[in-house]
């Protein structure tokens, strides 16, 4: 495997899976040339007058489709952690005897550790979608066959637009359909909320197959995946666990530490003057987070402030501000709970979207940018703000990149973070692994004080006399250092083995993950 020098100092292969790759040039130095990808064109004389799609089970729909080896199967994660059908899905591919399959998910959850196996006997060549736990371990020790391949939301999505990826089978689970295909999220016995992240599946698979446990008469309305792209549907007992699909509550943190650093967060966005009428934020679900929501709505509240919209991942808390008046949308890209399942169903306001109105940098704009800040964890960061999320200090690959890189767009991206984790710092030299270029981060926030990125000196300036810990991130960097014992040592790799690579937002490599010695 080639490897060379990318505009971010890292080494990337020239070439993943016999396919050539374009390292990375610098921010927005790269502009993609030639059309969208073009689905093979289709015929009603194909398909049944009556709309009827049902087929007897996966195995048929699958044989239908005309599954053989080496072809590409996506699926997508927002069943989470919940998700039988994938599982059962490859143990119906194994009992048919077809091998080297890429698997192209838009994430992966630890329940899917069940497929490490034909990962391992070959029925699965390699992973291109996120790779938590235990496939992350797996993939990382360099036991799988081919190179794992890491994106964004918004680049998995444009990676099927631009045809870098043709999917040959696309398998939607939806928690209610009907028999030509028609599908949503938002209701039945494992309602998940929206299936955005099978949206472009729908649209360029050359097969599309619906799952559902919730078949109802057509038509199912709302529909957020249309019959018309769908091939054939399928009818199973169960989809998963609707426990993990969704939990029925959020936890917001009770660590005293984190609670600091969500009021830091708070604070910083009053303060700095973003918190304003009309403004606009994300933030994702984890507890730090959730308890920043909760800060900044009281905030709001005490000011009589109202937000035009809050893009979600969507928590029963965003619930709470959209049904008190304090925001008129919330832009949905995944539901994390059960009350934002069922805002979607009862609130016109709580729309539903995909990564392609959300984040998909082959677009002609996207929501991400228009965001006034966003609120984003991350495993390390570096004294030059670049940002790792996917990897720890060990260097081992347990997480996925989700939307993380495209919401750096915003105009103000602050990762709230601690400032060290089981004694290891999070503030580095150098990330382990680079998923975000420093330029684009502007704020760190950590319960020892709050860093902002020199480059942004009208945030420096208008939190000059507030009452916020502001210091370098030298400054904290070297306070956690002693704290902590010293720095925490590089992990051992071969850097001649790459076993997964990151891909930046438009497509480019950004950087090469390693296999870890042990």
């Amino acid at each position: 495997m080639k490897l060379v020098k990318n505009a971010a100092g890292r080494f990337v292969p020239t070439s993943v899976n016999g396919e050539k790759q374009i390292p990375y040039k610098g921010m927005n130095k790269y502009r993609p040339t030639g059309n969208k990808a073009n689905p093979k064109i289709s015929t009603c004389i194909d398909f049944p007058s009556d709309g009827n799609k049902v087929v007897i089970n996966l195995r048929e729909a699958l044989k239908k489709a005309g599954l053989k080896d080496g072809m590409t199967i996506s699926t997508h994660h927002h069943l989470r952690n919940g998700d039988v059908v994938t599982n059962m899905m490859f143990d119906t591919i194994k009992k048919m005897k077809v091998k080297n399959i890429r698997w192209f998910p838009s994430a992966s959850f630890p329940c899917h550790s069940h497929l490490i196996k034909y990962l391992e006997d070959g029925t699965i060549h390699h992973i291109e979608g996120s790779m938590n736990g235990p496939l992350g371990k797996f993939t990382t020790e360099g036991k799988m066959s081919g190179t794992g391949v890491l994106r964004s939301h918004g680049g998995r999505y444009q990676a099927i637009q631009d045809g870098e990826v043709k999917v040959d089978i696309a398998v939607i689970v939806a928690p209610t359909a009907d028999p030509f295909g028609n599908a949503t999220g938002d209701r039945g016995p494992s309602a998940c909320g929206l299936l955005g992240f099978a949206l472009a599946d729908s649209q360029y698979a050359d097969k599309v197959i619906i799952v559902t446990d919730n078949l109802v008469p057509f038509p199912c309305i709302p529909w957020q995946i249309q019959g018309n792209n769908v091939d054939y549907v399928v009818k199973v007992p169960t989809l998963g666990d609707p426990k993990k699909i969704v939990s029925g509550t959020t936890e917001v943190t009770k660590s005293p530490d984190r609670l600091l650093i969500a009021e830091y967060v708070a604070q910083f966005l009053e303060d700095a003057g973003i918190m304003k009428d009309g403004f606009s934020f994300q933030a994702g679900a984890g507890g730090t987070n959730l308890a920043f929501a909760l800060f900044l709505k009281e905030k709001m509240k005490a000011k009589n402030i109202k937000a035009r919209f809050i893009r979600g991942g969507s928590t029963k808390y965003l619930v709470e501000m959209l049904e008190e008046g304090l925001t008129d949308y919330i832009l949905d890209g995944q539901t994390f709970d059960l009350e934002g399942v069922r805002s979607m169903r009862e609130n016109a306001n709580h729309v539903n979207t995909s990564p392609f109105t959300s984040y998909n940098f082959h677009g002609k704009g996207n929501f991400a940018s228009m965001l006034d800040a966003v609120v984003l964890g991350a495993t390390e960061v570096d004294l030059n703000f670049n940002a790792n999320v996917v990897s720890h200090s060990d260097g081992y690959l347990l997480h996925g990149i989700g939307g993380w890189q495209n919401c750096l767009f915003s105009k103000c991206t602050i990762l709230a973070i601690p400032s060290f984790r089981d004694r290891i710092p999070v503030i580095v030299d150098d990330v382990t692994t680079l998923v975000g270029p420093g330029n684009l981060i502007d704020v760190i926030v950590t319960e020892r004080g709050i860093a902002i990125n020199p480059k942004r000196k009208d945030l420096l300036k208008a939190v000059k006399n507030s009452n916020l810990p502001i210091r370098t991130i030298k400054e904290i960097y070297n306070e956690v250092n002693e704290l902590c014992g010293g720095k925490p040592n590089k992990p051992k790799v071969n850097k001649k083995e790459v076993v997964a690579v990151i891909k930046w937002v438009d497509g480019t490599l950004l950087d090469s993950v390693y296999k870890v010695l042990k």
